[in-house]
């Protein structure tokens, strides 16, 4: 605790001080000590030390010049009084440091040999240290936001609380109907809160109600699984596209968890449902300058206030689509975490097509003529989608693709572009590269195009229809959903590979390749898939396909 003493010369007899054990007192010309407690936080003082450490760090290029300014300074010095340099040079041969600088010379020139060898091995430890003492990203571990029965909506439910909005016309619900019966979307997916109400009500209020119920949520549950507390974050990172309100909710999350007052926060808005692979890329380049840390990154979008209420079709489905869902993950650099940790995260390759006009425009938010905010899709959106996902690859194949693969792309490229000979582009076999696919679930189309353009099994991209089905689009939050379902029904062996892919607005495409370090953890059994089922007991039942919530 800290004390402050002070001493009042003078005060007026009408002068109060309110406050401590003695409130509305008056003092008049006396000595008056004011005493001040404050506690101060757990890691004040270390965080002190670590400042202090990084300003020595950041000091030491300034010495190092200061030490050869004053060096330089004393050869000066003497050619000033010897007058040429073959005298100095004589004078530094014949001191002591000169004469044993002559003898290793002459030792090592008769042993050119041994000296290479030493040089060699040198070089090999240090390589050999560097790569031991290289900065690798783990990830500890990821919680999904569990389904709740009081938030799933029927589509009979869909369709009258869109009718008592009393906005839409008949031809607008029709079609609304029309594409929720094609979308693959269940009836279990999640509606918030405010538009559950009758009528609905997409207010502020029930839009932060959204976001701390999804996010608290998910950030406790996360927390209690891996035993750590809010102030071993020194790194969080939200995004979510469409809601962003201030305080931000990377504060909302930071004062619901009192985390500490040097936690580095970071809020992203606006990126679409890749925004998740941003997110984890980010982190990843934090952790990078501060080693021996722990990154919180949360994923999730908020629909309360997103919802269409007009009539142009264009900016009507994403009324069909999107629904609640959101997911925490815990990333760290320290090499202790790596017994406890599920993944390491090898490469994260992001893309963007935002130079063009199309893809720029492709998904877009504004109003229609009726000044309605919506999000409007382009039809041109899959084969926009197709264009970033071959810009994606190209530059993640030689990352992860087997020479042979590679050896082949090549070629291919070369006959086309080079020989001239009309040929279909070769397109890499990348279940050579990877044994899991996590596809971000915007739709049904995304899902059946991605799994016809890379040539997958139905089997490979079973986990995303089920994720759709079940869940919706849950933007960014969709591929750890997915990944989540792969843990519980079928598991991942050590070192194996994943692939996590999501397309978003701007328009982006993004790609996170992740290896299992810990086969034991990477068989866990989600909640969010178990439909009430105890997680700790094991069967086969999960093993196969779900066919829970058949779509109509």
């Amino acid at each position: 605790f800290a004390s402050i003493h002070c001493t009042v010369d003078r005060i007026n007899s009408s002068t109060h001080i309110t406050g401590g054990t003695a409130p509305n007192t008056s003092f008049a010309g006396q000595d008056v000590v004011v005493k001040m407690t404050a506690e101060f936080p757990t890691r004040a003082f270390p965080d002190t030390v670590d400042a202090v450490l990084r300003g020595v760090k950041a000091s030491r290029p300034l010495l190092v010049g200061l030490a050869l300014g004053v060096a330089v300074k004393k050869v000066k010095a003497a050619y000033g009084q010897l007058g040429s340099w073959q005298a100095l040079w004589g004078m530094i041969r014949k001191s002591p440091i000169g004469a044993d600088a002559l003898k290793l010379a002459v030792f090592l020139r008769a042993n050119t040999g041994s000296l290479l060898v030493l040089v060699s091995t040198v070089a090999l430890l240090w390589l050999v240290l560097r790569w031991l003492r290289r900065e690798r990203t783990f990830l500890v571990d990821f919680e999904c936001f569990e389904c709740r029965e009081e938030n799933q909506v029927a589509y009979d439910v869909f369709e009258r609380r869109s009718r008592q909005k009393k906005c839409f016309s008949e031809e607008a619900m029709e079609f609304q109907v029309r594409m929720l019966n094609k979308s693959g979307v269940s009836d279990e997916t999640m509606f918030p809160n405010g538009l559950q109400r009758d009528p609905p009500e997409p207010t502020m209020a029930w839009a932060r109600e959204e976001a701390e119920m999804v996010l608290f949520s998910v950030v406790e549950n996360l927390l209690k699984k891996t035993g750590m507390s809010p102030r071993d974050i020194d790194v969080l990172v939200v995004n979510c596209s469409l809601f962003n309100p201030t305080p931000s909710l990377s504060a909302m999350i930071v004062n619901r968890f009192k985390m500490r007052t040097n936690v580095i926060t970071y809020n992203l808005a606006g990126m679409g449902c890749s925004a998740g692979v941003i997110s984890i890329g980010l982190a990843q380049q934090l952790l990078q300058v501060h080693p021996n840390s722990t990154a919180l990154v949360v994923s999730t979008e908020n629909i309360t206030q997103n919802w269409y209420f007009g009539n142009d079709k264009s900016m009507m489905i994403p009324n069909c689509l999107f629904r609640v869902g959101g997911a925490a993950m815990v990333l760290s650099n320290r090499r202790w975490d790596r017994i406890r940790a599920k993944y390491q995260l090898l490469h994260v390759v992001r893309t963007h097509m935002g130079q063009d006009d199309a893809h720029y425009e492709c998904v877009y938010q504004q109003q229609d003529h009726k000044l309605n905010t919506g999000v409007y899709l382009s039809k041109n959106l899959m084969k926009i989608a197709g264009h970033g996902l071959k810009a994606n690859i190209t530059t993640l194949g030689p990352l992860v693709l087997p020479l042979s693969e590679q050896i082949l792309f090549f070629a291919n490229l070369v006959a086309r572009k080079v020989l001239g000979i009309s040929t279909k582009p070769y397109i890499p076999d990348f279940k050579l590269a990877f044994d899991h696919f996590c596809i971000h679930t915007g739709g049904r189309g995304v899902i059946d195009a991605i799994e016809k353009q890379l040539e997958l099994t139905a089997d490979m991209v079973r986990p995303s229809r089920e994720t759709l089905q079940r869940y919706g689009n849950i933007s960014s939050s969709s591929i750890w959903y997915v990944l989540s379902n792969i843990e519980t029904k079928s598991g991942i062996k050590r070192g194996e590979r994943v692939w996590q892919i999501a397309f978003g607005s701007g328009f982006k495409c993004n790609s996170a390749v992740w290896k299992c370090v810990n086969e034991r953890l990477c068989n866990e059994r989600h909640p969010c898939w178990l439909e009430g089922e105890d997680p700790s007991v094991g069967g086969e039942a999960f093993g196969g396909a779900s066919d829970h919530g058949k779509t109509n």
